[in-house]
Parts: structure tokens; C-alpha cells; sequence
């Protein structure tokens, strides 16, 4: 028996995505790529917003003829969709033959037991389960790089979002768990390690009493291997002095932040339900600039949302191109059902609502280039990705400045013996919007 997989969402989906993968193999399935192939499809979905959730009933119809054409004999939805609209899904989708929620990816074999018999079934765990670090997991990312999920769920109470309804309070993996996970990760190639949670920086307080990202931190620098470790997901409010200093002295953390903030002025912020005013945010990136030398961040912006008034917008902008951020990620918008934003007045126009989007991502490229262009003559370390398909003697890497999969690339010029995996010394050339070009030192 073959199962293939598809993946949407975010890199923790991912994760989730692996460990099923890890469990069907364990159980003899056998994985692959062609879903033409496959006996069993599975498609694990996101529903943060509007557009994954269109993306996740695009993706299910389309493997849904897979059923049809091909060898198909089940189709199995799993993630956050499948959680929230459970029922819905499973009336509305006959095409559909099991839903896994988000706490049931351990019983992805009794789904694909179940749905060979001809049962349709809805597996939903009662309470939200994270993976250890003795799970099987098959990881689909390159050999060098790797994302390791240190918590679940999410205790804050945005009102646009619906993680919480979705995947519950927090809970933590103990620090000897992840350890253990990212030593055998190290022995088996890896040199990138990505630390992703809904809020990695209030790791360990549901099982310790207080965050302990920083203690997490200093247990896993110590293991050899690792070339890099990256931090994803942070939240202002509890990035403490003790972090910052950490990753200021700790050559493998990466001297990069990522820093979801999704507003900057303090009305907008309020009704959203954040902890932050544009003040504690000013303070808290000045200290993290001063503090740590060279530090690229990155963060994320929300418009459009309700009530959002033209002077509210403008605040936004005038706080992008004060602070001048290395990267940004701008999204609108997207009406949540169950959530408090949903019901607020002064919903905003969806042309208007684009508009923002696309002035404050102009905005933001042209601060973006001029903070590449002066990066020119600097020389970085980069893991080597990959080579350019059209010009072979380029490669493709990034350095402590890009994360996997959200920001830009640094093109190699005139480099014929590198090779994915591979870490290497290079002269920027030219910046650009949102890649870089260099040459090996």
C-alpha cells in the first residue's frame, strides 16, 4: 500500500505533516511522491485565514479526482481545517473519506484502516498532542536543515485569530525531549535548526512556571553539529534582556528576530487585542539593535482590520519606514468566525483593504533594497541550497539574515564545486529587493 501527502500551511503543519509520514512508515506504508500512485492521498490543511482555507477545499477537490483516474481508493483530510469544520466537511465533501484533527495525527492508521473498510470516521483528540522526540518522523525538508516544534497551541487571545479555538492552550515539550531530538538530528546531517511554536518565546511556561527559551537555548548549543539555530515566531512581550543577551554572545544563534507584530498604532492594537503599544515595541527593537550588532528582523503586519481608520493606517506606515526593518511580511485581513474581530463594527472594504496592502508593501521593498545595497562589500557565511536551473555555475544559500521558505536567496556567482549542505564565505555584490548577489571569498 502507497500513501502520498500534501502539505499547506505553515512550517509547524509541516512538522505535523512529517510525523504522520513517520507513522505510516512504521506501519509498513509506503510513501510517495506521485499521487497518481497513491492507494491513500492525504492532505494536511491550514484555515489561519481566508485564502488557506479556499486553498485547502482547492487542493481536496483537485485529489479528489485522483479517485477517479487514478488508483485512489481514500482521501483523508487532516489539520486545522479538517478540526474546525469537522462535520461540515465530511457532509459537504462526500468526495472525503476520514478527517483527522489537529490533536488526532497519531491515528493517522486507524484513518487509513477505516476508510479502506468503506467507514467514513471523524478522529478528533479531546485535548491538543504534540509529537516527542521518540515519534517517528520521516522530515521532507533538505538534509542540512530541519524544523523542530518546541511547543503546541497558543495562550494569547488575539481577537482576530482562531489558533487558539483551533489548537488549544499551550503545551510545552521538557527541554531533555527537544535535546534529544536535535542530537539525533545532528548525527544525521543536520546544521540548521529552526525552533518554531505558535509563541517560541513563551516556551516552557505551562510546564515550568515561567518561559524558558533562553535555558532551552543553552542546553542546545552545546551539541556540536549544529552549524545554526534560529528562532521563529516570537512575541514582543516576553523577548526578555535574558534573551537578547544570549543570542548576542552565542555565535550559533542566528542573529535574526522574528518579531510578529501585525500593528504598530496603539488604538489598532488594543482592539486587537495585544499586550504591545507602539512604545514597548519602539523600546524593545532599540535594545535589541543596540545589543546585538548586525541583527536582521523580521516581522509581520496586518491591514485592513476593523475599524482601521485612515490615520490608524498611516501611523502603520510612518512606523515602517521610522524603523526600517529588514523584512516584512504584510497580510489583510480575514474575518475569522468565533473570534471577537468578527462581530466588531467598521469592517473594512476589500479594495481598500488591497490598496494598504500594496502601498505598505511598496513602501517596505524599497526600504528593504537600500538595507540590501548596503550590505554590499560585507562578507557572510551562507548554507548552500541548491543551484540555479538556468545558470549552472550559480548556487543558491542563504546566510543567518533569510530564513527557509519566507525570505530571499543569495545567488553565487562563478561557483562550480559547492553543493547543497555545504557552508561557505562570501562577498555580497549587489543587493537587491528582497535577494542578494555574491561572490565566494
Amino acid at each position: 500500500m502507497r500513501a502520498g501527502i500534501i502539505s499547506l500551511g505553515c512550517a509547524k503543519n509541516l512538522v505535523d505533516t512529517e510525523v504522520m509520514l513517520g507513522i505510516l512508515m512504521e506501519n509498513g506504508v509506503q510513501i510517495t511522491p506521485n499521487p497518481a500512485e497513491a492507494d491513500i492521498l492525504i492532505i494536511n490543511t491550514c484555515a489561519f485565514i481566508a485564502s488557506a482555507k479556499e486553498e485547502g477545499i482547492t487542493t481536496i477537490l483537485n485529489f479528489a479526482e485522483y479517485k477517479e483516474e487514478f488508483n485512489c481508493r481514500a482521501l483523508i483530510v487532516a489539520g486545522c481545517l479538517g478540526q474546525r469544520y469537522q462535520q461540515e466537511l465530511l457532509d459537504e465533501m462526500p468526495e472525503v473519506d476520514a478527517i483527522i484533527g489537529t490533536a488526532a495525527w497519531h491515528r493517522i492508521m486507524e484513518a487509513v484502516e477505516e476508510s479502506l473498510k468503506g467507514r467514513r470516521v471523524i478522529l478528533i483528540g479531546d485535548k491538543e498532542k504534540i509529537y516527542d522526540s521518540k515519534t517517528p518522523r520521516l522530515r521532507t525538508t533538505p538534509d542540512y536543515t530541519a524544523y523542530v516544534k518546541i511547543a503546541e497551541g497558543c495562550d494569547h487571545a488575539c481577537a482576530f485569530c482562531a489558533i487558539p479555538l483551533i489548537r488549544g492552550k499551550q503545551i510545552s515539550r521538557p527541554i531533555e525531549d527537544i535535546v534529544e531530538e536535535v542530537e539525533r538530528l545532528a548525527e544525521e546531517g543536520v546544521k540548521e535548526i529552526n525552533l518554531i511554536a505558535q509563541d517560541t518565546t513563551n516556551y516552557g511556561r505551562d510546564i515550568y512556571g515561567k518561559p524558558r527559551l533562553a535555558d532551552l537555548l543553552r542546553e542546545l548549543v552545546k551539541i556540536e553539529k549544529i552549524f545554526w539555530f534560529r528562532i521563529m515566531y516570537a512575541y514582543p512581550q516576553t523577548f526578555t534582556d535574558e534573551l537578547i543577551d544570549l543570542i548576542a554572545t552565542e555565535e550559533k544563534i542566528c542573529k535574526y528576530i522574528d518579531l510578529p507584530l501585525q500593528h504598530a498604532d496603539n488604538a489598532v492594537l488594543k482592539r486587537m487585542h495585544r499586550p504591545d503599544t507602539r512604545e514597548s515595541i519602539e523600546k524593545l527593537l532599540k535594545k535589541i539593535r543596540e545589543k546585538i550588532p548586525g541583527v536582521s528582523i523580521r516581522s509581520t503586519f496586518m491591514v485592513g482590520y476593523p475599524g482601521e481608520t485612515d490615520e490608524e493606517f498611516q501611523n502603520l506606515k510612518n512606523f515602517v519606514e521610522e524603523q526600517r526593518l529588514d523584512k516584512v511580511g504584510v497580510f489583510v485581513y480575514s474575518p475569522e468566525e468565533d473570534t471577537p474581530a468578527y462581530e466588531m463594527d467598521g469592517q473594512i472594504l476589500e479594495d481598500v483593504a488591497q490598496e494598504r496592502y500594496h502601498e505598505l508593501m511598496s513602501i517596505q521593498s524599497l526600504i528593504s533594497q537600500e538595507i540590501n545595497e548596503q550590505l554590499e562589500g560585507k562578507e557572510f557565511d551562507v548554507l548552500i541550497e541548491g543551484r540555479d536551473a538556468e545558470v549552472p555555475e550559480v548556487v543558491e544559500g542563504r546566510s543567518y539574515r533569510e530564513a527557509p521558505d519566507v525570505d530571499g536567496q543569495i545567488y553565487i556567482e562563478n561557483d562550480n564545486r559547492s553543493k547543497p549542505g555545504d557552508i561557505v564565505r562570501v562577498k555580497v555584490l549587489a543587493g537587491f529587493a528582497y535577494d542578494l548577489a555574491a561572490e565566494k571569498v
